[in-house]
């Protein structure tokens, strides 16, 4: 499941985090203990047909099970919200009826004799599923949990496709088939679908058959012929292109909207490629009979990593533009593909477990861009998810928890971004061999089964020949990280270097690191392998000639928070010589802090420069254009990267610098890039041009909206709308923004839709922009919404009140949409 760095980024924003609430503590005294298995499920077999006006899912199933152990003449499967018509034992060709009770999430079910460990036995139930007539209540991950969802079913927005999907985890199988909903159950799996013969459909294995009815309708036959978890259970229904490609004779296949079949390959082609690569880091071969992906619009989350068949959210369908950008979404075809092995062949046993399966997926999105992009780019990815956890307030949650207020919950920075980091270090610790024969060890004596975090340390501890229980008590079942204060003593007169390592962080817990020192002479090295583990470490070097630089963690692999006294002129030896991402980014941040130093603002010019793109990004982000010196120095290299740079996104970023530095001199320029095929280089350039020539600016913007546009243009034009535009203009701006997905963008564009709207003086259109906001604060998961809603309600809505209570002043008509805004936010939480 790929959400967090849309919930992470999101919540960032708002006013509040979770750790700055009071939590409600009842339940840390209840123990999450692992699921009791009384039966096990050996198959599940479907057969389904879908009513559209209705929302209804018409379902029979016959699962076959037997008693995990113990003997046992009774039976409890979920089964949410359905209308269960009949519940019989198959004997033979016969159906017996069995007595059960029902509780609408519930079916008991009385067996008709007692049946031993081991002694397998059918049973047959008639139902109908009814998923928009239950409620349930999601998560950050999962925003719904409904199960099944019917997209637009009767085809009344003609801007939308018809479409179903089902989404399973964690629960939320259940909804449309009876079952035991746990993650510690395989399964194998038939499913008979009947759909309109105009669509397509895909679910978990291979496709059979397919058979034509003489109702317009076909029945598609998929088989799974390899246990999973019933959360994994998938059907996706609806008009689709699908592109197929291969990974040694398997099928790879990408069901797109029927528009973006001809970019579906650049969106998703290097499927393969990462098949071959995960299945190379493993040992273990791609383990499935076939791997498919689909779009579903209205998802509830990123995307699902469904045995087989991976759901993916809107937002991965991008259109060539945008793809000359770089694929936003390639990450989470690499997190969704490496679940397959981790989550899918290998299932976490509890929810408790979760990071088993995230930590892992999580972490496969550093191993592809290592590879396929280089080190810079993997350092990067790492980085900014070991960011995302130490900006999440997370640091009294373990990364296995057994105490938890719902297992919705565990779906967080902590068994993502912070699992995955855990794992980056333990590769360090170990090293490349042991640590990936670590896996394979752990995926081949746990395949098709479910596990818990002590057969991952024992399976790299039967490689490496170490014992890790220190490790996992650290960073699995404990919480927290260590906050670092590194400086340094120099005794020339005796030659030592004296490193001060303290843990600052606030608990009385003292974390055991084993790290890497490095010490500098010129560009020579000289590295010493030390263990951090104690408040307050010193550790002596000797030297002849004062160390250049003596870098603390110098694979910069530690999950940590750092204060280090390092000077300027170490930092510049660090940036030149140490030279990983993270090195030079460092170096960067100390330049950025000290700018009237022309050895730092020097620094920053050399990092404009620097190798990677988004080290040349992110100091552009830096530097100072106020300081007249930095100013003058940047700007031909600002100049030349806007004209030249191999990037479109580091020209884009150029272009906005330009802007800042003197618009009306480049506004030639940026006319012709307006004209760019890259969205993001089109609009920076269109915002500069707001600043040197506010007409131009609208007339282009006005031209460019009764076009298709998407991404960072679509915005732009926004902006210029709604900075020079007028009331006329509604159609556009409105459209752009309820066009944005759910996530960190849509919430970015709240405050400016906002300003817009409080010039608006058309009630309909007022009102209309109004409902758009307030849907998406509804839209937000519960568990979050009194950290989002005080700002919806008191910054964004109450924005657009106080500017309409200004101008109704001399407009007393606006009174009534005062009044209209005031119902859409009484009786909500922070207003």
């Amino acid at each position: 499941m790929k959400k967090i760095a849309i919930i992470i980024g999101l919540f960032a924003v708002a006013l509040s985090t979770t750790a700055q609430h009071s939590p409600d503590t009842a339940w840390k005294k209840k123990y999450r203990e692992s699921v009791t298995i009384e039966n096990d499920l050996v198959h599940t077999r479907l057969d389904v047909k879908f009513d559209y006006s209705k929302a209804w899912m018409y379902g029979k199933a016959w699962l076959t099970l037997q008693p995990h152990f113990y003997e046992t003449n009774t039976l409890e499967l979920d089964a949410k919200g359905m209308e269960v018509k009949k519940v019989a034992i198959v004997k033979g060709a016969a159906n017996a009826d069995l007595k059960y009770q029902y509780d609408g999430m519930v079916l008991k079910i009385t067996l008709d004799k007692k049946y031993k460990g081991g002694e397998k036995y059918t049973l047959y139930i008639d139902y109908i599923a009814k998923p928009n007539e239950l409620e349930v209540q999601g998560s950050a991950a999962i925003t719904d949990a409904k199960g099944l969802y019917f997209v637009n079913p009767k085809g009344e927005d003609k801007n939308k496709p018809i479409q179903i999907w089902t989404q399973g985890e964690t629960e939320a199988t259940s909804v449309w088939c009876p079952t035991i909903d746990r993650p510690n159950q395989k399964t194998t799996q038939e499913i008979y679908m009947t759909v309109p013969d105009k669509y397509v459909t895909l679910s978990n294995g291979k496709l059979t058959s397919q058979k034509k009815n003489t109702d317009g309708t076909r029945t598609d036959y998929w088989k799974m012929e390899q246990p999973h978890a019933p959360y994994l259970f998938f059907m996706g229904v609806g008009d689709y292109a699908v592109i197929k490609d291969s990974y040694k004779g398997k099928e790879v296949s990408y069901y797109v909207e029927r528009e973006y079949a001809g970019v579906a390959r650049k969106i998703f082609g290097n499927t393969p490629e990462m098949m071959a690569f995960f299945s190379r880091i493993t040992g273990v071969d791609y383990p499935w009979a076939k791997y498919g992906q689909i779009v579903g619009r209205d998802y509830v989350s990123g995307a699902m990593e469904n045995t087989t068949a991976t759901l993916h959210q809107e937002s991965a369908q991008q259109d060539a533009r945008e793809l000359i950008d770089g694929n936003v979404w390639e990450s989470t075809i690499a997190h969704e593909l490496f679940h397959q092995w981790f989550g899918d062949y290998v299932t976490t046993e509890s929810w408790s477990n979760l990071t088993l399966n995230e930590s892992f997926a999580n972490y496969s999105e550093t191993l592809w861009d290592e590879y396929k992009y280089g080190k810079d780019a993997g350092a990067a990815q790492n980085y900014n998810d070991m960011q995302g956890y130490l900006q999440s307030g997370s640091d009294k949650k373990e990364l296995v928890r057994f105490y938890y207020s719902d297992k919705e919950d565990m779906f967080d920075a902590v068994s993502y971004n912070k699992g995955g980091r855990i794992l980056h270090m333990l590769r360090n610790y170990l090293g490349d061999s042991a640590f990936f024969k670590g896996l394979n060890s752990y995926l081949t004596t746990n395949k098709y089964k479910s596990a818990e975090a002590h057969q991952l340390r024992i399976a790299f501890e039967e490689v490496s020949g170490r014992d890790l229980n220190w490790y996992f008590n650290q960073w699995y079942f404990g919480a927290g990280h260590p906050q670092l204060d590194i400086s340094y003593k120099y005794d020339d007169a005796a030659g030592k270097a004296t490193v001060i390592i303290k843990q600052m962080q606030k608990s009385e817990k003292v974390f055991r690191l084993p790290i890497a020192i490095d010490v500098y002479d010129g560009a020579n090295k000289v590295r010493n392998n030390i263990w951090v583990e104690n408040k307050v470490d010193s550790f002596v070097f000797d030297y002849t000639k004062r160390p250049d630089l003596i870098n603390v963690d110098g694979d910069k692999i530690l999950l940590a928070t750092k204060t280090d006294t390092k000077t300027l002129d170490n930092y510049i030896h660090q940036y030149k010589y140490a030279g990983n991402y993270v090195d030079r980014r460092e170096a960067i941040d100390f330049a950025a802090k000290n700018q009237n130093d022309p050895q730092a603002a020097a620094l920053l010019m050399q990092a404009l420069k620097d190798k990677y793109h988004g080290l040349r990004n992110y100091t552009m982000s830096k530097i100072d254009l106020k300081k007249m010196s930095v100013k003058k120095d940047a700007e031909p290299i600002l100049a030349d990267l806007a004209k030249t740079d191999t990037k479109s996104t580091v020209r884009a970023n150029a272009i906005a610098k330009l802007a800042d530095i003197d618009a009306a001199a480049y506004k030639d320029l940026f006319k012709k890039a307006i004209s760019d095929s890259s969205y993001s280089i089109a609009g920076s350039a269109l915002e500069a041009l707001l600043v040197a020539d506010e007409a131009a600016a609208l007339a282009e913007a006005k031209r460019l909206s009764a076009t298709k546009t998407k991404g960072k243009l679509a915005a732009s034009i926004s902006t210029v709308l709604i900075e020079a535009g007028t009331e006329a203009d509604f159609d556009v701006i409105a459209g752009n923004f309820d066009a944005l997905p759910f996530g960190q963008e849509k919430f970015e564009a709240l405050e400016p839709f906002a300003k817009y709207l409080g010039k608006v003086e058309n009630t309909d259109k007022l009102k209309k922009g109004v409902d758009m906001i307030v849907s998406f604060r509804d839209g937000i998961p519960e568990n979050y919404q009194s950290q989002t809603t005080p700002y919806i309600n008191n910054i964004v809505l109450k924005g657009i009140i106080s500017k309409k209570t200004a101008a109704a002043k001399t407009n007393t008509s606006l009174q009534s949409q005062i009044d209209y805004i005031n119902t859409k936010t009484d009786n909500k939480k922070g207003f």
